[in-house]
């Protein structure tokens, strides 16, 4: 994938004696003889391209799996837990693969799969992956081997970004327009899509830096996998807005010969998501509900908490309605699993894995413990915690519980000292202060860090680090307890997490490339998010005692709204227009997007014409001369 230009002032250092026998202690607790998950991933195996490498219009590598050939060795490196370095090699397997008759699925060209059905005369795809360029080189991976039959309809399995982003490379706007292609997506797709990109984007990418490790060196001391897939690609995103919706369970639908019956899963691994069932083949496809991983009740790089007790549901529901049906379940990440017995299998550890965690976090919760005790205090029973499928690649027990605990009861832990805490840089300097100073804490924390205390470590630099952040030496010893952390993760997003903190406490926060909006996102937005959109950007104490009323009417789509700044909030009303605005801005919904995708600037559009403004222009100017532009670069380690 692109890097960008790092100059390192310190390398990762080997794994300390203490992570050796941690990660060496976990190679006989876990069934690393069954080999059965390598066989699965490599079954129905046609063809790939080398390293599955796919470049970007510019020529650099978009995706590219070459510099992950040190996991080919079968001695597992110290600096990496064994079973996350065992699915770390599972998911460097690429290519094409046949699931069963008729379906056929790209994997590991991309964080996500995407699956192609073939139809009567043509090709049905679902989840066209995260970029145009990956999905492209899929669909052409495809063509190499059967006829280059059309692309008839897609169908987004959820909202989340490598689910739909790719469309474009599989599909143009005017087939779709023309009714060529229909897209078919669940209810709130859209809605959802565009939010969570839109609203939270600035926050959830610089994160996503972090989850991901994207400026990491793929070796054995850097990133060598995210659990659910291998990372993410860096390319174009793209989104063409469905043409049908699916709102209830049971719905189905005929596409060129191939019947579907949907099952809709809203809540679950996303906001709008929904499962798949092929009478036909006999085939359920679990979209991202039944992976073989346990997923992310919350993912580390911010967003809504899922319900656990929605998505054991929607597993069981599965069950119930396709079980018996079924002799293959194909998800859009990861293998599929064969065999009736084997299914069930799987299904069931899935649904009750999820179930187990509601209710065990709701027991302890219940007898008064708290976030941070119910975290250390779960532990997976065997029947669970013995499968490779329910291991903790990409969600954890841990994180996961934490999350259950915060969907019923918030952030407090009802403990008064926690109602109003000193925010971090204050207290870091009364810990320091109370605890003899810098100099200090250094030495009993390189003392801890002798003896493997590495989370206590991490706890007590980070307070010296916020007090003092050009102590190099406390910078330096964090590091180095985040990177122990990281090399004894079996989560590969926990893994990334510790790698990216040591990362930066040893060598900055890296130039990253700038996180750009996509523009059909921007263009997906209705009126009401767009105005809430700057809503988000309006800096509120700046705004202090001003008022500006503005009219908006847009002629093409004859939409109406009024604009008011008052009390340093922006609030807005459809199908008004206010007698008394200071001024009325008369434009189409094409100007709007053209301005949000970056091709003009409003004050280009006022002065062209595409934007009539009536009344008193300052008051335009002034409004737009409050809004924020967000940094993609803050910082997280440090103040």
């Amino acid at each position: 994938m692109r890097k960008h230009a790092l100059k390192l002032k310190s390398e990762p250092k080997e794994a300390t004696q203490v992570t050796r026998e941690a990660n060496g202690r976990m190679s006989s607790m876990l069934p690393f003889a069954n080999r059965d998950d390598f066989e699965a991933s490599k079954r129905g195996f046609l063809a790939s391209l080398p390293d599955a490498r796919i470049q970007g219009a510019d020529g650099q590598p978009i995706w590219d799996l070459g510099p992950y050939h040190f996991l080919d060795s079968q001695d597992v490196p110290a600096s990496v837990h064994p079973s996350l370095w065992r699915q770390a090699q599972l998911n460097a397997i690429h290519g094409l693969f046949q699931v069963t008759d008729r379906i056929y699925q790209v994997r590991n060209f991309d964080l996500s799969n995407m699956t192609i059905i073939q139809g009567d005369t043509g090709l049905i795809l679902i989840d066209p992956l995260l970029s145009t360029e990956t999905a492209h080189a899929a669909l052409e991976l495809y063509y190499q081997h059967f006829p280059r039959k059309p692309v008839v309809a897609v169908i987004y399995s959820h909202s989340h970004a490598d689910h739909f982003g790719g469309v474009k490379g599989v599909v143009s706007e005017e087939d779709v327009s023309s009714g060529k292609v229909s897209i078919l997506a669940p209810d709130g797709f859209l809605e959802h899509a565009v939010s969570e990109n839109i609203y939270a984007g600035n926050a959830m990418g610089r994160r996503s830096t972090y989850m991901y490790g994207p400026v990491l060196p793929r070796s054995a001391h850097g990133q060598v996998d995210a659990g659910l897939g291998k990372t993410i690609s860096t390319g174009t995103m793209t989104l063409i807005a469905p043409t049908d919706i699916l709102r209830t369970t049971g719905e189905t639908r005929t596409i060129d010969g191939v019947e579907i019956i949907f099952q809709m899963a809203p809540g679950t691994e996303a906001p709008a998501e929904m499962l798949m069932y092929f009478p036909q083949m006999r085939a359920l496809c679990a979209a991202e509900d039944m992976t073989h991983n346990l997923h992310n009740l919350y993912t580390l790089r911010g967003a809504q908490v899922r319900d656990a007790v929605a998505w054991w549901k929607t597993i069981n529901e599965a069950i119930e309605l396709f079980g018996e049906r079924s002799d293959v379940v194909f998800a859009q990440h990861h293998w599929p699993t064969w065999g009736k017995d084997n299914i069930q299998t799987f299904l069931s550890k899935q649904r009750d894995l999820y179930k187990y965690l509601h209710d065990q976090t709701l027991r302890l919760m219940n007898q008064g413990a708290t976030m941070l005790e119910v975290a250390e205090m779960i532990e997976l029973p065997e029947s669970l915690s013995q499968e490779w499928y329910n291991r903790g690649y990409y969600g954890s027990v841990n994180h996961n519980s934490k999350a259950i605990y915060q969907q019923y009861l918030g952030f407090y832990s009802s403990h008064p000292s926690d109602l109003h805490p000193l925010p971090p840089e204050d207290a870091a300097r009364k810990y320091v202060e109370f605890m003899g100073g810098a100099a200090a804490i250094l030495k009993k924390a390189q003392a801890s860090f002798e003896h493997g205390e590495y989370r206590w470590v991490a706890e007590v630099m980070k307070h010296v680090v916020f007090a003092e952040p050009s102590n190099e030496q406390a910078r330096l010893l964090l590091a180095d307890a985040l990177e122990q952390l990281g090399y004894q993760a079996e989560n590969g997003t926990w893994r990334n997490e510790y790698l990216m903190g040591a990362f930066e406490l040893r060598n900055g926060i890296p130039e990253l490339p700038p996180i750009v909006n996509s523009p059909d996102l921007l263009k997906a937005m209705t009126l009401p998010m767009y105005f809430d959109y700057l809503g988000v950007h309006l800096n509120g104490p700046r705004a202090n005692g001003k008022r500006i009323l503005l009219n908006w009417d847009f002629t093409d789509i004859k939409e109406q709204y009024t604009l008011r700044l008052e009390n340093c909030a922006l609030t807005y009303t459809p199908e008004k227009q206010a007698r008394d605005a200071d001024a009325t801005l008369t434009l189409t919904r094409e100007a709007l997007d053209t301005i949000n995708i970056g091709k003009m600037t409003f004050d280009q559009a006022i002065e062209n014409g595409a934007i009539q403004v009536k009344g008193n222009k300052a008051a335009v100017k002034e409004l737009l001369g409050l809004l924020d532009t967000f940094q993609q670069a803050f910082p997280i380690v440090t103040p």
